[in-house]
């Protein structure tokens, strides 16, 4: 192996990969789906036209009471993350429930952290059915600068839908507030929201019109 041991892993997967390469073929083509107006993957439910929460999943989540130690607190809180596309200021939302994985702090299921939990089951349920982006169309970014919680923004765009022009969600992105942040007036923090995070959407907004 060139370069010693370390590249062994690669080389066994690429071996075996190599061996195995009919039966893989196989196994890819059951999974295959052919004459579907839609279908399920990866926990949403995608169409040639929307992606939406599979509520399957969802519900699992629902029926599980409010955290009641430290470690259900993670878990929930990265199921959630896995769908922040759905969600409009899911940062702002979950902002509490984060400080209790903070180092040094008492465990403590408070009125506010109570009320975050329930309102992101809300949202879960709740949460808008997103478009798939035509990069033939222009977009429209909109920007929530909340000076004490956190950035928020929200990708739109307006096409047509049964001859009528429809204006839908591509994603939310958010994210909460660092010190140095929580020290701009809502002029500059909106600036910062235009500055730092359309990076996170240049997949959809480098070299189009929004």
């Amino acid at each position: 192996m060139l370069f010693g041991i370390k590249n062994a892993p690669a080389h066994f997967q690429r071996m075996v990969d190599t061996i195995f390469q009919e039966e893989l073929l196989e196994g890819w083509m059951v999974k295959c789906n052919s004459g579907k107006q839609e279908l399920l993957a990866l926990g949403h439910k995608v169409s040639a036209f929307s992606l939406v929460i599979d509520q399957n999943k969802v519900a699992e989540v629902l029926q599980k009471p409010v955290p009641k130690n430290i470690k259900e607190i993670p878990s929930f809180l990265g199921f959630s993350n896995y769908y922040r596309k759905h969600i409009k200021t899911l940062a702002h939302i979950t902002s509490s429930l984060y400080k209790l994985c903070s180092k040094d702090v008492v465990f403590e299921i408070t009125k506010e952290r109570r009320n975050s939990y329930e309102r992101i089951r809300y949202e879960l349920t709740n949460a808008p059915c997103l478009i798939l982006p035509y990069f033939e169309l222009p977009f429209k970014l909109y920007i929530d600068a909340a000076c004490s919680k956190g950035l928020g923004e929200a990708l739109h765009q307006s096409q047509i839908v049964d001859g009528e022009p429809r204006e839908g969600v591509i994603c939310h992105i958010s994210r909460q507030l660092k010190d140095s942040d929580t020290k701009y007036g809502a002029t500059q923090t909106e600036f910062l929201c235009l500055v730092c995070d359309p990076g996170k959407l240049n997949y959809y907004l480098k070299g189009a019109v929004f």
